[in-house]
């Protein structure tokens, strides 16, 4: 069983690498081969072509399963032309809301498309909407957005779009996880015949009671704790809602190594299950202190494991239902299953049976790194422990000796924990944290057994006795964090690295089970040596004679980084999202640090415009920037926040070996321009910048429009000439001019625009201005980002291209 299981979870994997799904005809085909595989398994007397057939039928088991799953809910993707037009639907809220500065965000489950004109729509069953506010009145309501109330709301939606960067969070494989198959935003009120309105505030179903019942929780917690900074934390134990939680708050949390406490982990739902199973235990034994002499009826061992898994179903239910709770909650199940059926169930089969059990539920699971850190971090604990107890430590029976032992265990399970996933957690995170031991060893006892059962039992309890409990909670995780913060800030705390390659991750996960093998295992010491790929690795860089460029798909914004053998240059940082989310934070230091650049010799922010500074500030925040050049006034929080600041204007000029770059644009005579024309349009000043490698050039312009196109024509005339061109003004109508291309002559040209964007960039004009003049267009909302290698040619490719999923086609 465990090699069918074993090839069931690489057959999943296979099929979320494809670029395309196979035919419904071929999976069909594939099943049958199942059967046959199966049957030969029964009958082989050999074991080795036992163990292949079960491994096989496995593999083609897990492609066929998952691949049904995709076809299903890749069918009720939203039709091409219902995207931006507007949709009369009736269903119900279908998850937690989350409400921000701008307005509110929620999951709603479809009932009834009104239909309009005698169309047949076509909408998905399940919609990721948001409510926004903008001031009027009528949107976004304060009230009645509860889980399980029934809405008609009018609705615009677009199919669903991410960004599509290297090392990136993948937007549209999430959404294809929890059946999102559309996105989009109310639309105001429309009239009573079709406008927004509550029609029913509660219809009762199982998830939807489970829903309020998490709702109604937050609402406590948020209550009792008003302007505690770490309420959010509380809400994330109770109910794994971790939205409220600081972006600063989180920082600390992932430097200590400690993240995966102020969610709902195994660990938790295993405490407290074991818990409430001794309790249980404990008052089973004593019939409730009656003489009814219960365990007579029932052996104590089975009321316990069934109490510690209803206990464990109850609290994975109430968070949220995810990848570790489940794991934890299906190997619970079945331990206690193999208890009450007198069978002896081994450690591996329960996990493999947990690790079917999710994959089965849900195959996308094996996209995130929660799936492989939890059953990862359950099978170090196994290899590094199961066999190897010492026969001599049960001589002593003191409770000395028993304490001692306990606390030899929890030393080497951490120990092992640590080195097993320090390989898997740089190839996910590109960053280990060294103090993780340290925090663990404080934080799990008291998050997990003291403020962990707090939570939950205040939850349970009447005001006030629930907001004592709360308080007295947030107390003990305002002194940890405290203690946290302190250990973050330590100048070893954290080792980056850059996401490995293949190779080295394959060694160092070698070298880790030979690490940890069994004592006597011959030169356990050398499997340090196969480490040393993976930590000594600096990250891709040009070779030297090449230079790499890349305009990273940032949504409506630019962010375009450019590298040499030994430099590297940002030109503009992309928008600002939202309090807490910009470019920076979000897509381009996650970016910066997978491939191991720490440190940016320049960078250039075009203009004051959100899409173009928002995400300034959190890349200086994160890595070491050199000189900033910018068109910012000095009062701006970038040009304060500047180590070294320079406003760019044309003449500048500076060499990095064969590269050369060039300020065209502005003048310093057009800073003395009127503030109040400089205030309705600071794009006029926009830092335009030309790299130069050989015989080929990028011409970065901002966002000038057909006025400073023409001062640029009028001042450099052919020296504009570009092999590359990002668009000005990502296309718009105002740009781009006839004369413009003339002189600039680009061969490739860039377009850092986002998907079904409100201005309409690029303008279907401009877009023909550059295909009549034969000048191959690439768009960061077609194909993600977009890669530049300069050498003797210009290589072109994009990152959609490159890591083809059958979830982007479309």
């Amino acid at each position: 069983m465990r090699s069918a299981i074993i090839g069931f979870v690489l057959g999943v994997v296979f099929l979320q690498s494809q670029a395309v799904l196979p035919a419904i005809w071929l999976l069909a085909c594939l099943a049958l081969v199942v059967v046959l595989l199966v049957c030969a398994a029964y009958k082989i007397p050999c074991w080795q072509l036992k163990f292949a057939a079960r491994l096989l039928a496995g593999v083609v088991c897990g492609f066929v399963w998952a691949a049904s799953f995709a076809h299903h809910y890749l069918q009720q993707e939203l039709a091409q032309e219902w995207e931006g037009r507007d949709v009369v639907v009736i269903g119900t809220i279908d998850s937690l809301p989350s409400y921000m500065d701008s307005g509110v965000r929620f999951n709603f489950a479809v009932e009834k498309v009104l239909l309009q004109g005698g169309e047949s729509q076509v909408i998905p069953k399940r919609l990721a909407l948001a409510w926004y506010r903008n001031g009027d009145e009528s949107q976004a309501p304060q009230s009645g957005l509860t889980p399980g109330a029934r809405w008609q709301l009018t609705v615009r939606l677009k199919r669903p779009h991410g960004s599509a960067n290297p090392h990136g969070f993948d937007y549209e494989a999430w959404l294809l996880e929890r059946k999102l198959r559309a996105t989009g935003y109310v639309r105001a009120d429309q009239g009573a015949s079709s406008g927004n309105r509550q029609l029913q505030p509660f219809v009762i179903s199982p998830g939807n009671l489970v829903q309020l019942m998490r709702g109604r929780l937050r609402e406590r917690i948020l209550a009792a704790l008003p302007e505690h900074r770490y309420a959010g934390v509380l809400v994330a134990l109770a109910i794994g809602d971790q939205r409220a939680i600081d972006q600063s708050d989180w920082e600390i949390f992932n430097r200590t190594g400690i993240s995966h406490l102020v969610a709902i982990s195994g660990l938790h739902i295993t405490m407290i299950a074991g818990l409430f199973a001794a309790a249980m235990a404990a008052l089973w034994r004593r019939s409730f202190f009656t003489n009814a002499a219960l365990p007579l009826l029932l052996p104590t061992p089975k009321v316990a494991a069934l109490s510690g898994a209803l206990a464990a179903l109850g609290y994975v239910l109430l968070a949220g239902f995810g990848i570790p709770a489940q794991r934890t909650l299906y190997m619970l199940l079945v331990a206690a299953l193999a208890l009450w059926g007198g069978r002896i169930a081994s450690v591996s089969h329960v996990l493999c049976i947990a690790l079917v059990m999710v994959l089965l539920a849900d195959p996308w699971a094996v996209l995130w790194p929660g799936f492989w850190l939890s059953f990862c971090a359950v099978g170090v604990i196994l290899y590094a422990s199961v066999g190897r107890r010492s026969t001599t430590d049960s001589l002593d029976n003191s409770r000395f000796a028993a304490g001692w032992r306990s606390l030899r265990a929890a030393s080497a399970t951490q120990y092992a924990v640590t080195i097993g996933l320090l390989p898997l957690t740089v190839l996910l995170f590109g960053r280990v944290s060294l103090i993780s031991p340290l925090a663990n060893a404080i934080a799990i006892p008291l998050i997990g057994l003291v403020v962990t059962p707090m939570t939950l039992v205040a939850s349970a309890l009447p005001a006030p006795l629930s907001n004592w409990l709360w308080r007295a909670a947030h107390a003990l995780v305002e002194q940890l964090a405290a203690l946290l913060g302190w250990l973050s800030a330590l100048p070893f705390a954290v080792w980056q690295a850059p996401e490995p390659q293949a190779w080295t991750s394959a060694l160092a996960l070698l070298s880790t089970a030979w690490l940890l093998a069994p004592r006597g295992w011959p030169l356990r010491w050398l499997a340090l040596a196969g480490w040393l790929p993976l930590l000594l690795d600096n990250g891709s860089r040009p070779p030297a004679g090449e230079m790499w460029v890349t305009a990273l798909d940032v949504g409506q914004g630019m962010a375009v980084l450019v590298e040499t053998a030994g430099q590297r240059l940002l030109y503009d940082s992309g928008p600002y999202y939202s309090p807490g989310s910009d470019a920076g934070d979000r897509i381009i230091v996650p970016y910066l640090k997978a491939r191991g650049i720490t440190a940016l010799d320049a960078l250039v922010i075009s203009h004051v415009h959100n899409d173009h500074a928002g995400g300034a500030l959190s890349v200086m925040n994160a890595v070491k920037v050199g000189a900033v050049y910018s068109s910012l006034p000095p009062q701006h929080p970038i040009v304060q926040a500047a180590a070294t600041h320079q406003r760019c204007h044309a003449g500048q000029a500076w060499q990095w070996g064969e590269v050369k770059f060039e300020m065209l644009y502005p003048a310093m005579e057009q800073y003395q321009a009127s503030a109040a024309q400089q205030k309705d349009k600071p794009h006029m000043v926009s830092c335009t910048l030309k790299v130069s490698h050989g015989r080929h050039a990028i011409l970065l312009p901002g966002d000038i429009e057909a006025a400073q196109e023409q001062q640029l024509v009028a001042r450099y005339g052919a020296d504009l000439k570009s092999t590359v061109l990002l668009a000005p003004h990502h296309g718009s109508g105002t740009s781009s001019t006839a004369a413009f291309l003339e002189e600039v002559d680009p061969k490739i040209v860039l377009f850092q625009v986002g998907y079904r964007n409100r201005f309409h960039h690029p303008k279907q004009q401009v877009a023909a201005r550059y295909q009549e003049r034969g000048v191959d267009g690439y768009r960061n909302d077609v194909g993600g980002a977009i890669m530049l290698k300069f050498g003797d040619n210009v290589a072109v490719d994009t990152y959609r291209n490159q890591h083809r999923r059958y979830w982007y086609g479309r």
